[in-house]
Order: structure tokens, then C-alpha cells, then sequence
């Protein structure tokens, strides 16, 4: 990392008379908007499936298409913010999302829909890594940096639910084009605040640092995993075409390691994982990826397709547990100093167990309030207290100089984990579809099931390893006054 380069650092920011609270607010209105795209999609995919002529398949890579990409060049991002700073790599980020955003929505046709969908996805994965590092490495104590944390904590939920409800209602009211319209102004909005309130950078600017051939062989590995996993569903096992595709996985992967444990500016630094929070916390994020994707794309497709409610009803019948998971990250900001994060982590992987141990029961024809509203609830109750203990322990623990890298981690962890076990349950619950001798709609709400099954499997391994975690995770040391940087 090169943040001792740099002269720039948080105190220049209230020298320019800009609040921490300003960059905090601008730190989760950028949060809000990349979850908001990681669910605005799932209600709307009926409509594009009927206006573009979606197969199943494509369908999933809506969703996939935008999280591989975040994900896979989320670690790039995180290292290109440390030698350009996080306001330059921010605005990038914001001008490829608008364009992409824009682009999806005048989609003629599936592949264009898909493309742009990919390059949305790189759009924010330069956003990430900003909306998290900007509050780490921003100067205050411990206490207030995990109520900010909270904060953001609170505006990923709260995008998940507007992505929900704006989903539904943009889809049933307008057209099925506007779930990726309504990014322009926000988009605009989000680049127009950063421009004014972050300081410009004066970093180095050295692009021979940067460590691109690890970002394209870990984003094309990622890729190619994904996409030879879901193609099982459609080719088999054991066909030429998904056996190719996984190892080139394999090979493309072995290849990042490789580059990585060479390179003199790796974007990942094989030391930070002898930090034992940092290494667990990153596991339970990716799981925590794999409930939380899948359980809303099978729940809207199970609501849409096999009950028949519309958009904007399925949007709004998952308000609920959006809401919960609003109100336990905000409760996690006064619960996190009294438990730490291996409690929270415990409880909350084990009550996100039992919702979703119960969501399997769902039947052909449901009863909303016992099969759908009381397991979504319970589900939403226990992720709402996971996202913030599994950020803090993390990114509280690294020196500031690592928390570009560590901010990289903890999301890449959450979007490509939710990336892989869609691809797996989709494929799993097809198969168990398809051979399941049922008819059509009977032997879909069996394949949904298998697929909650096997996530609440997931999130009790989750506890099991949560378990492991330290009773407290320590902060970093605090640094000088005039060191801990912000934007370089």
C-alpha cells in the first residue's frame, strides 16, 4: 500500500471546512446505491424475461453478471484508491455506473441487457472499496467509527428494501427499464456531492504499481467458476463444456495465487490473513453473500412465478424483513460494544438458520403470513445483526494503511460469495426439479426448497465458524493526528 506517499490526509479535509459527518453521509448514500442494484433487479426479471426473451439461465447472470464483476475487480479498485486516492477512483466509478446504468435500460436484446449489466458491476466495484474505507480511515475514535459503520450498515439495508419496493413499483407503474434508469439521477446526484466535499487527491499516480494481470486472472477465474457451475444445470455434470469451464477456473485461480504471492504490490498480501478476525470475518461475509442473494432471487421468483403476485406486490411483501434487517443494524450499533462481534455473529447466523428452515416448507399454494412473512422476518432479524460485527471485526483490527485492501476484502467476500452459491442453487435446485417426478409448479417449490435448505445448512456452518472468532476485536493503534489518510 502507499498511503505513507501520500499528502493528503482526513484532518486536510476539515482544513477545506467538510465535515466527518459529510463524508460519512456520502460514504453510505454510496452503499445504498450498490445494494439497491443487488435487489432492484430480482422483481423485475419477469419483465425482462418476457420483453427480451430471457432463458432461466440468463436470468440468473441479471443477478451474477453485476455481482462477478463487483466482486472480482474489487480488490484492483480497493489498490488503484490507494495510489490515486478515493475521491479520483470514486467519480470513475460513478461515471461507468451511470453510462452502464443507462445502457441496461435501452437494452434491445439479452446480450446487450447482460453486457451492460457486467459493466455496471465494474462501476461499483470502484465504488466499494470508498464507501467503506472513507469512514476507516476517517479521524475519529473507536466508539464513533463503529456507529458509522452502523450507518452504513443501516444504508445497505435500507437500499435493499427501496430496491425491493422500487423494483416492484417501477416495473408494475413504468416498464421494467426504469429499475436501471433510477440510477442516473441518483448516480448524478452521488458524483455532483463527491466532487464538491472530498479534496482532490495528490497521490502518486503510478499505474506499473497497480497489479492487473492478478485483477483479470481472479475476475476471469470467478467468472468462469460461476458460469461452469450454473451451466451444470443445463449441460450436466459431467459434460465437456462444464468440465472445461472449471478448469480453467482451477487454472485461472492457481494463476492469481501465483501472480499474487510474486508480485512486489499484490492486491492481495497473503500476511493480512494470519489476522484471524480478518480471515473469518471475510468467510462469514461470503456466506452471508450466499443466504442473502439467493433467499430474495428464489423468494421473488417463488412469489412472481409459481403464486402469481405481481411486481410491485412482491416488492412490498418483502418490505418486512427489509425492514427488520433496518431495525437490527440499527440496534447492532449500541449491541456491538456490549457483545462484540463473535456473539452477534453466533446469534445471528443461527436465527437466519431457523427462518430459513422454516421458508422450506413453503408450499404450492401459500398462506403469505405463516409461509412467507413469518420465516422472512426471522431471517431478516438475524442478517440485520451480522453485517456490521462481520465489517468491524474485518476492518476495525487493520492499520489504517490496510484498510483499502481490508474495505476490498469484506465486500469481494460478500458479492462473489453470493455470486457462487446463486450459481449452485440454481443448478441444484433445477436438478432437483427436474428429477423430482412432480408436475411443473410442484417440482419448482421442490427445487426452491432444496435451495433453503442448503442455505440454512450454510448459515449454521456460518456460527460454527463464527465461533472462532476472538471475545473482542481489538482497533488498530491510533496514529498521529496528521497521518490517518482519507482521500490520497
Amino acid at each position: 500500500m502507499t498511503s505513507q506517499t501520500s499528502t493528503e490526509t482526513a484532518p486536510a479535509a476539515s482544513k477545506l471546512g467538510v465535515p466527518v459527518g459529510v463524508i460519512v453521509a456520502i460514504a453510505c448514500m454510496t452503499q445504498f446505491v450498490l445494494v439497491l442494484n443487488t435487489t432492484i433487479v430480482n422483481v423485475a426479471l419477469p419483465g425482462m424475461h418476457a420483453s427480451l426473451g430471457l432463458s432461466v439461465d440468463a436470468q440468473q447472470w441479471v443477478v451474477n453478471g453485476y455481482l462477478v464483476t463487483f466482486g472480482g475487480f474489487l480488490l484492483l479498485s480497493a489498490r488503484v484508491g490507494d495510489h490515486f486516492g478515493e475521491r479520483a477512483v470514486l467519480r470513475a466509478g460513478l461515471v461507468v455506473f451511470i453510462l452502464a446504468s443507462l445502457a441496461g435500460g435501452l437494452a434491445q436484446n439479452g446480450g446487450w441487457l447482460l453486457a451492460a449489466r457486467f459493466v455496471q458491476g465494474l462501476g461499483g466495484a470502484a465504488l466499494a472499496p470508498p464507501s467503506i474505507s472513507l469512514i476507516v480511515k476517517s479521524p475519529m475514535d473507536h466508539g464513533r467509527r463503529t456507529r458509522a459503520l452502523g450507518l452504513w450498515s443501516v444504508a445497505a439495508s435500507a437500499g435493499g428494501a427501496a430496491g425491493l419496493v422500487l423494483g416492484g413499483g417501477l416495473t408494475s407503474l413504468l416498464d421494467w427499464r426504469y429499475v436501471l434508469f433510477v440510477n442516473v439521477p441518483l448516480g448524478v446526484a452521488l458524483l455532483v456531492a463527491a466532487s464538491i466535499s472530498l479534496p482532490p487527491s495528490t497521490a502518486s499516480r503510478d499505474w506499473h504499481r497497480l497489479d492487473i494481470p492478478g485483477a483479470f486472472t481472479v475476475t476471469l477465474g470467478v467468472v468462469a467458476l460461476v458460469y461452469g457451475l450454473s451451466d451444470a444445470s443445463v449441460s450436466g455434470w459431467g459434460s465437456a463444456a462444464v468440465l472445461a469451464t472449471l478448469t480453467a477456473a482451477v487454472v485461472l485461480l492457481g494463476a492469481f495465487a501465483g501472480i499474487e504471492s510474486r508480485s512486489a504490490e499484490p492486491l492481495v498480501p497473503f500476511s493480512m490473513f494470519r489476522n484471524r478476525p480478518l480471515s473469518i470475518a471475510n468467510v462469514l461475509m461470503a456466506t452471508l453473500g450466499v443466504t442473502l442473494t439467493a433467499s430474495i432471487y428464489f423468494l421473488s421468483l417463488y412469489e412472481e412465478q409459481v403464486l402469481g403476485y405481481s411486481a410491485v406486490l412482491t416488492g412490498l411483501s418483502l418490505v418486512p424483513m427489509t425492514a427488520i434487517f433496518v431495525i437490527g443494524a440499527l440496534a447492532c450499533r449500541k449491541l456491538m460494544p456490549v457483545y462484540g462481534p463473535r456473539i452477534l455473529l453466533i446469534a445471528g447466523a443461527v436465527v437466519t438458520a431457523a427462518g430459513l428452515a422454516w421458508l422450506a416448507r413453503i408450499p404450492v399454494h401459500s398462506d403469505y403470513a405463516a409461509d412467507v412473512l413469518g420465516p422472512t422476518v426471522i431471517i431478516g432479524a438475524g442478517m440485520s445483526v451480522m453485517v456490521v460485527p462481520a465489517v468491524a471485526a474485518a476492518t476495525i483490527g487493520i492499520e489504517h494503511h490496510m484498510a483499502g485492501v481490508a474495505s476490498g476484502l469484506v465486500n469481494m467476500a460478500r458479492q462473489v460469495g453470493g455470486a457462487i452459491g446463486l450459481a449452485v442453487l440454481v443448478t441444484v435446485a433445477a436438478s432437483a426439479a427436474h428429477g423430482s417426478g412432480l408436475s411443473s409448479g410442484a417440482g419448482v417449490v421442490h427445487g426452491y426448497r432444496i435451495a433453503f435448505v442448503i442455505s440454512a445448512a450454510v448459515s449454521l456452518a456460518s456460527a460454527i465458524i463464527a465461533a472462532f472468532l476472538p471475545a473482542r476485536t481489538k482497533p488498530a493503534p491510533a496514529r498521529p493526528a496528521a497521518t490517518p489518510t482519507l482521500a490520497k
